[in-house]
């Protein structure tokens, strides 16, 4: 099902700016860097209302800390699996020792299911998890959905998929089978 393209509220701020609100959206956050090497936060309020906000000298590194929390958790957000939380905050990593803060994502491009066609692949072919995981850096989700598919790691997908599924049940399956039989 295709998403509904997002709707934008334009409001005319009580300062003379217009500033585009998607859709139930009730602030924008904009961070000012001041040439004096102040930070400023500038909240902009859906009832037109702007709010500025001096980030203290001596609170800069708890700012930082709780960015980077949020960051890091935000990347994991929607995701199920712990193996793909850690795929995609090893992901994060990369890129942000890279020097890149901020990555453009496409559509259909999940870490859900990542981390067990990771096994897979280094099941199937020996390698090394870090080679694994570059190569499955550069692969779209549907050549990652095809790998899957693949007639020589379908069966290793499903037994790693099996094997999860049993360690996180503690319910007898069979004598609930047996009740009914």
């Amino acid at each position: 099902m295709a998403r509904a393209e997002t709707q934008y509220n334009a409001v005319i701020m009580l300062d003379g700016r217009t500033v585009d609100f998607a859709g139930k959206r009730k602030m924008q956050k904009e961070a000012i860097f001041k040439e004096d090497g102040s930070i400023v936060i500038r909240l902009d309020v859906v009832n037109g209302e702007t709010r500025h906000v001096t980030l203290r000298d001596d609170m800069l590194a708890k700012y930082a800390a709780h960015g980077a929390e949020q960051k890091l958790g935000d990347e994991i957000a929607g995701l199920e699996d712990v193996d793909d939380c850690l795929i995609a905050v090893d992901a994060l990593m990369d890129r942000l020792d890279a020097g890149n803060w901020t990555v453009k994502r496409e559509a259909g491009t999940s870490l859900a299911g990542t981390s067990v066609l990771a096994r897979a692949l280094v099941q199937h072919t020996g390698k090394g998890i870090d080679v694994i995981k570059a190569f499955l850096a550069t692969k779209t989700q549907a050549e990652k959905v095809a790998l899957r598919a693949d007639p020589a790691i379908l069966p290793i997908v499903q037994s790693l998929e099996a094997a999860k599924t049993k360690k996180v049940s503690t319910i007898d399956t069979s004598a609930l089978l047996g009740e009914i039989a």
